[in-house]
Order: C-alpha cells, then sequence, then structure tokens
C-alpha cells in the first residue's frame, strides 16, 4: 500500500526528514556523479533527491504511482510531475536512460510487473536505481516514516527481482545507521552515527541503494506485452517482391 503524498510530503519537510534526505542524497550521488545528457525517470516519490540531477540531466520526469497521489514537481518552472499507473508508464519502448526509484518498490502491489516495465522503457545498457528499506534495519519497524511502510527488502531478495525482470545487478550501497527518531540532541549527532554505522553494523542501515543495469540479451515478454501479442495475431512486413507493398503474416 501506497503512502499518501500528502505525509511524504510533510516527513521531507521534518527535522528527521531532511537529515535523511541529505545522508540518501549523498549515497546516490555516489552511484551517479554525472548526468549530463541522460534522460532521467524518477519513479514513486523521487522528487526531494533529483533537485541537482534535474539541472544536469538532458531531459527529467518525475512519475508518482496513483495509489500515491502526485505533486508538484519541480516547485518552480514547467510541471514535470506525472499521475501514472504503474504497470503502464505513458512511455514508449527503450526512451528513458536512468530511472531513480524511491517510495515506489516496497509498496508495489505488483514489484515484479513494475521491473518489468521500467525494463521496457530504458534503453539497452540503461541503469535503474533503487532505494528500499532493509528488512534488517531499525527504519523498516519505524511507521512513522515512509520507509517503516510496504515490503522490506534484503540484498537477496533484490538481486533475484532484478534477475526476473533481466536487470544485471551491479553496485550496492547502504545509508540511514542513525535511529529513526526525532530527539535534537540525537539529531545534532546524526553525522556521527552514520559514520559508527559504516564502520561498526553496515548490514543493519537503514536502506539499502542498488544500482542494476538492463540486460538486453535475456528477452523476456512482460505481461502487458503477451496480452497484446494475442490480440494481433499478424504483424505488418515489407514484401518487395510482389506487387503489393505490404503482407500480413501469421505469426
Amino acid at each position: 500500500m501506497h503512502v499518501d503524498v500528502i505525509d511524504l510530503k510533510e516527513f521531507y519537510g521534518s527535522a528527521l526528514g531532511r537529515i535523511a534526505r541529505q545522508f540518501v542524497a549523498r549515497s546516490l550521488r555516489a552511484h551517479w556523479p554525472d548526468m549530463e545528457g541522460c534522460t532521467l525517470l524518477g519513479f514513486g516519490y523521487s522528487a526531494p533527491y533529483m533537485r541537482g540531477y534535474a539541472e544536469r540531466s538532458a531531459n527529467s520526469f518525475a512519475f508518482m504511482p496513483a495509489g500515491q497521489g502526485v505533486v508538484r514537481w519541480p516547485p518552480s518552472g514547467p510541471n514535470r510531475a506525472v499521475l501514472s499507473e504503474e504497470t503502464e508508464l505513458p512511455l514508449p519502448d527503450c526512451c528513458i536512460d536512468r530511472i531513480l526509484v524511491v517510495h515506489g518498490l516496497e509498496t508495489s502491489p505488483s514489484a515484479d510487473e513494475l521491473c518489468r516495465e521500467f525494463w521496457r522503457v530504458l534503453k539497452p545498457g540503461g541503469r535503474l536505481l533503487v532505494v528500499v528499506p532493509n528488512r534488517r534495519g531499525l527504519w523498516a519497524r519505524a511507521e512513522t516514516t515512509p520507509f517503516g511502510h510496504g515490503r522490506p527488502f534484503s540484498r537477496g531478495q533484490l538481486q533475484r527481482l532484478f534477475r526476473d525482470a533481466q536487470f544485471v545487478p551491479e553496485k550496492w550501497s547502504e545509508s540511514l545507521f542513525i535511529p529513526p527518531l526525532s530527539w535534537r540532541p540525537l539529531l545534532r549527532w546524526a553525522r556521527a552515527w552514520e559514520r559508527m554505522g559504516y564502520a561498526l553494523w553496515p548490514a543493519f542501515s537503514g536502506i539499502i541503494i542498488a544500482e542494476a543495469v538492463k540486460d538486453v540479451y535475456g528477452v523476456s515478454l512482460t505481461a502487458r506485452a503477451q496480452r497484446q501479442r494475442s490480440r494481433f495475431p499478424g504483424v505488418i512486413l515489407p514484401v518487395p517482391a510482389t506487387g503489393r507493398a505490404f503482407e500480413k503474416t501469421a505469426k
């Protein structure tokens, strides 16, 4: 079940949400330091993490699932936020260079179909970067934050999900070692908590960040593509050897 967009916006406006965005954004930049010339699609509630990327990318959009709701993005200039059915993205095949998913995969009722839809719209060699709650971490148990809703993941579960959707996992990182509490003395020591977490308990991070690349050698049809093929028994092929320009050839 998706978190309501109003609750997401309120969280990132709080002191704990601002600190969470700072730490997660730093980890994302380590994966994707440069977006020059790329077309970027953000899915879920990725808007707080797309601010720096939007200025450097060739084009960027924020798709928000219908069950969550949508807010304007970016705050100024032409709106590039779209309310969309998550397994029916209104995009043609192979048109996106990179996809950033935050607060989208763990709350999806069909995470496998969602990943296959990401595969469809990504260009060959396109990259997917996913932020999900860590099954072992404290944030997955804190319902006062957006990371405490939906299905948390382990690395092994993400690897299986990626491979079933024809993605190859390439890079992993962790973030949010600070406890998910809005206690001011704790927030003052947030940087120290992060440093200690990386050094002492990396397996218990609040979130897992996983980067995967589209695999074009093991193509499988998505559920939607299979439905479309069942409705269209033939394709149009050119036949230059005959007097007709085209011929309908049955599958």
